[in-house]
């Protein structure tokens, strides 16, 4: 790998020249720059590609810039920022609950567990996690599984996609239809459903969901199979990804890396496991572990997941039914925001009952529940951290309260911002078309690395 000067990178500019008439434009400053004055200075001869940030397999808007000789990568480097949003710092101007909104956007494709990470964490600082519903943690633990189920089908969808199977991605993509139609039942919203609260969630699941959720595991794991059938006995498929993108147990602990990647190593560490919330320690699940640390076996360890993963559902389900009709929202009318929902005629709205009480009989509910959706609760100052297993791996939020009715400070590690580091470990020596396999077996969103 070459050595990388350390010159400022100057702002990348068009140079305009006219020589014996002819006008001609040079691109000088940036990485480019740098690039091709060590190329002269080490007299060699480079070509460096630009894949990204608009490439159909980096995963949404990551740039990686590659160095190669002939067909082989002798330096990767990848640029993130594209799609920075100011998530984080949006959510200074907010109320606690008002977050909700912003952080279940950072992750698109896993929402719930930026949702869920944010209010246990808010939650702590509030001194209230023992006093959530019961129902309202089952709930939250049937989102999670259902959306890590969701994910992982997106990932083994596109990763198929990018290397000429169609068929696997219209079979994972139509997996996550059932799981989608569940989460529009449940939530009203198919993505970004700021579903989860401070205090439980924001409604209970409607009558007839379980039934629902049943019949869409069904077609989940129908789909599952047909997806092991088309990947795990194809050849090409194992010839493409086994003993690509290696990356050992070392290597995964120096850079921080999490989730299947270091799964994939036989490190069976798991965050459900580790330090458990919402009562995960109470449900019969195993982490599956493989030694290969290529490609290929962070595929098969994302497909076993999703069978654990619709074992917990299995579980959730039948404690779901016998909690029926109990709270799901902590009892303290100071943080319980918004009030009970119930769905209307509209589809969704606040219960009929909440709505002639504060609107026809009590002036002082009216107040109180004006006060608290437009201002919001208060927060005893302090700071939290905060993890929860995402499907890209150890989620963690880092909140602090300066007893406000607003977070002071908001910040994520997202587990794809860390996994995105091992680019260069798993592309540098490697073919071309390897660097396709790679970043797909990281299964990086760039909505959370950029937030």
């Amino acid at each position: 790998m070459s050595t990388q000067t350390n010159a400022t990178h100057a702002t990348p500019h068009l140079v305009d020249s006219e020589t014996d008439g002819i006008r001609t434009f040079e691109a000088v400053g940036g990485d480019w720059s740098d690039i091709a004055e060590e190329a002269a200075r080490l007299a060699e001869q480079r070509i460096v590609v630009n894949m990204g940030p608009q490439h159909p397999s980096t995963h949404g808007v990551l740039r990686l810039m590659l160095e190669i000789d002939g067909e082989t990568v002798t330096e990767a480097r990848a640029g993130i920022g594209y799609l920075h949003t100011g998530i984080e710092k949006n959510m200074e101007f907010r109320t606690w609950t008002q977050g909700v909104t912003f952080c279940t956007r950072m992750d698109y494709l896993a929402p719930l567990f930026q949702e869920a990470a944010y209010c246990l964490g808010t939650e702590r600082l509030l001194g209230i996690t023992d006093d959530i519903p019961e129902r309202a943690s089952q709930i939250r633990v049937l989102m999670m599984e259902l959306n890590r189920v969701g994910s992982h089908l997106v990932a083994l969808a596109t990763g198929g996609n990018e290397l000429g199977a169609t068929t696997i991605m219209t079979i994972g993509f139509t997996a996550r239809e059932e799981i989608l139609r569940v989460f529009e039942l449940i939530t009203g919203l198919r993505m970004n459903h700021a579903y989860i609260r401070p205090g439980g969630v924001a409604q209970d699941i409607p009558p007839g969901a379980l039934d629902q959720i049943r019949e869409a595991l069904v077609g989940v794991k129908k789909y599952l199979r047909q997806l092991e059938d088309l990947m795990l006995g194809q050849p090409i498929l194992k010839g493409r990804l086994q003993n690509v993108g290696v990356l050992n147990l070392a290597s995964c602990m120096a850079l921080g890396i999490t989730g299947p990647m270091l799964r994939s190593t036989g490190l069976p560490y798991d965050v459900r496991k580790a330090a458990p919330y919402c009562g995960y320690e109470t449900y019969d699940f195993d982490v599956p572990v493989l030694e290969g640390a290529d490609c290929w076996d962070r595929m098969v360890l994302r497909i076993e997941e999703c069978y654990q993963s619709m074992k917990i559902v299995d579980q959730v389900l039948e404690r779901l039914a016998a909690s029926a009709g109990q709270p799901v929202m902590v009892e303290d009318k100071k943080i319980a925001w918004p009030a009970q929902l119930a769905i209307g005629s509209d589809g969704m709205g606040n219960s009929l009952d909440h709505i002639r009480e504060i609107m026809g009989t009590s002036m002082e509910a009216l107040i109180h529940h004006f006060k608290l959706v437009t201002e919001g609760f208060r927060v005893p100052a302090g700071q939290v951290w905060q993890t929860v297993e995402h499907p890209r791996g150890e989620l963690g939020v880092h909140l602090v309260s300066d007893g406000g009715t607003k977070p002071y400070r908001a910040h994520f590690r997202d587990p794809s911002f860390n996994n995105l580091q091992a680019v260069s470990m798993l592309c540098e020596g490697g073919q071309i078309a390897d660097v396709v396999c790679a970043v797909a077996s990281i299964d990086p969103v760039l909505g959370g690395v950029d937030r």
